[in-house]
């Protein structure tokens, strides 16, 4: 017994010393995995910070503001901050139209983002001939592309896309994509939204938007947009 005891411990020994390459590959792959996510997480967060730093803006011809959910078909709270900037690049003569782009949201809406924005902006004052509604889009790339398709019809080169600080670099990559060569980026700051749970996740859509950004023809970025 005492045998055959030992020679089954040298077994489970030879055992593990076979293992151990196997192990040794796999826990290098994982760190080196990990390493790189974190990497690429700072990247991330890094653009995040480059894209909402921005303070200066030129003139243009219209502020294209991002859509977001309603509220009873209210704008909610995060997308009245976003309205608000549209409003005050308006009063500044920095633009002399706003672009409200969102479709119809699956939240029990009976409007779409768009109208329930540009209910908004007259509110706030400013004139209906000023207020252009794109009301189908359903996601960022939709958003700046159908924006970019109303601004060609009306003649329009330049543009202000204004969106959270958190959105706003995938946003702007988004609209250049889509064909706004002229565009400038208005980051809106929240007081009402959870920024770290928003800067967390866009760190994963950002992700997705690189991939896809790099799978798409670049004369069909436009028209194939699956990123929500």
């Amino acid at each position: 017994m005492l045998g055959g005891t030992g020679r089954g411990r040298r077994g489970n020994s030879l055992d593990r010393t076979r293992n151990r390459p196997w192990l040794k590959w796999t826990i290098r792959v994982m760190l080196g995995l990990a390493v790189l996510g974190l990497i690429w997480t700072a990247y991330v967060q890094w653009r995040i910070f480059r894209a909402e730093s921005v303070k200066e803006w030129t003139a243009a011809d219209a502020a294209i503001v991002l859509g977001a959910a309603l509220w009873n078909d209210w704008p909610s709270p995060g997308l009245q901050e976003r309205l608000d900037g549209g409003v005050r690049l308006y009063k500044q003569g920095l633009v002399k139209a706003i672009i409200v782009s969102g479709g119809l949201d699956t939240n029990g809406a009976t409007v779409s983002e768009a109208e329930g924005m540009k209910r908004y902006l007259l509110q706030q004052g400013i004139p209906e001939e000023a207020v252009v509604p794109e009301d189908q889009a359903r996601n960022t790339l939709q958003n700046v592309a159908f924006s970019r398709r109303l601004m060609e019809e009306r003649g329009w080169i330049r543009a202000i896309v204004v969106t959270h600080t958190y959105h706003g670099a995938r946003a702007l990559e988004m609209a250049r994509a889509a064909g706004l060569a002229d565009v400038q980026l208005y980051p809106v700051d929240s007081r009402v939204m959870n920024m770290y749970w928003h800067r967390a996740r866009e760190t994963l859509a950002y992700t997705k938007w690189t991939a896809q950004r790099l799978r798409l023809p670049a004369d069909v970025r436009a028209d194939r947009a699956s990123m929500p």
